[in-house]
């Protein structure tokens, strides 16, 4: 199987356009279409269904994708080797990582690796656990930083905790309640809340902060999967919201949100770096982590 056709394939199911896949590859849309129409042949079946809104994988396509993003993170785990035996410092690394994480400690992260080795290459795509856990068991990111689970669900996966986060029930600066002392979760019933959606992680340890103490869990005005939209509402209203208080560092420094002091309202999640259990990680793929390991420790030490 000829190894570029197959990450053209792939990038094609990831993007489910051509157009972006053949942007992503930096080749034109016609010789990505002839490049998989040519794997296609080879393997003597449809991989894509082709229509007005983009491409979707076939069932054939879909077996071809699971298997495939781990073979071809593999060759390029061998690529990068090779180039480590040979001395060379370039490197590429693909790396999955969530909202809170992008705020601060990926891109310190990724300041110290590019001291350390500046010609290192990094791609970062962008998502939610239920997206990156899948990329990285098949292998499509070289590991994901984001929230991990108190107890291993997937035996395909391996969790390394780095950092503890703590959840916020947060509000603007001149919010009415800000100067409020012993507030309680049954004060904040009546007020409008932007949350996530019922099925994420944060939403979930909401309602059963309310559920624990016999409250009806407060009903969102606006439910989105955005937290820039959630920030921003907040910063613009009087508006409450509840995320991981990681993901406010900047703006309670600048004086423009803060997490109210809400008696029962405590919650902590675990943030690291999930990896496959099976597989290799290629020299640039570790220094990475261990830069994450570094940030994550002094931050601890200036808490």
């Amino acid at each position: 199987m000829d190894y570029r056709r197959l990450q053209h394939f792939l990038a094609a199911v990831r993007h489910g356009k051509l157009t972006a896949a053949a942007s992503e590859l930096g080749i034109s849309q016609p010789a990505l279409s002839k490049s998989i129409k040519g794997l296609e042949r080879s393997l003597g079946v449809r991989l894509l269904e082709r229509g007005r809104f983009g491409v979707v994988a076939t069932p054939f396509g879909e077996a071809l994708a699971a298997r495939g993003g781990a073979v071809e993170a593999e060759l390029r785990h061998a690529l990068d080797e090779i180039e480590a035996l040979k001395g060379a410092t370039r490197g590429h690394v693909v790396v999955g990582c969530g909202p809170t994480e992008a705020n601060r400690l990926l891109p310190l992260a990724l300041q110290w690796l590019q001291r350390q080795r500046p010609e290192v290459r990094v791609t970062v795509l962008y998502g939610l656990n239920e997206s990156l856990m899948p990329w990285v068991r098949h292998g499509e990111i070289d590991f994901a930083f984001s929230s991990i689970p108190s107890r291993p669900a997937d035996d395909a996966l391996v969790h390394e905790p780095l950092f503890v986060d703590s959840g916020a029930i947060v509000a603007r600066a001149g919010h009415p309640l800000a100067r409020r002392r012993n507030l309680t979760l049954a004060d904040l019933l009546t007020q409008q809340w932007v949350l996530a959606r019922g099925y994420e992680l944060e939403r979930q340890a909401f309602d059963a902060l309310f559920r624990a103490q016999r409250l009806p869990a407060p009903v969102a005005a606006v439910e989105t999967t955005s937290t820039v939209l959630m920030k921003s509402i907040v910063l613009q209203s009087d508006a409450l919201t509840f995320i991981p208080r990681e993901l406010i560092y900047w703006e309670e420094r600048a004086g423009q949100l803060l997490a109210l002091k809400v008696a029962g309202a405590e919650w902590v999640r675990h943030v690291g770096v999930t990896r496959r259990h099976l597989g290799t990680l290629m020299p640039a793929a570790r220094l990475l982590i261990e830069g994450l390991r570094q940030t994550a420790r002094d931050q601890l030490r200036r808490a």
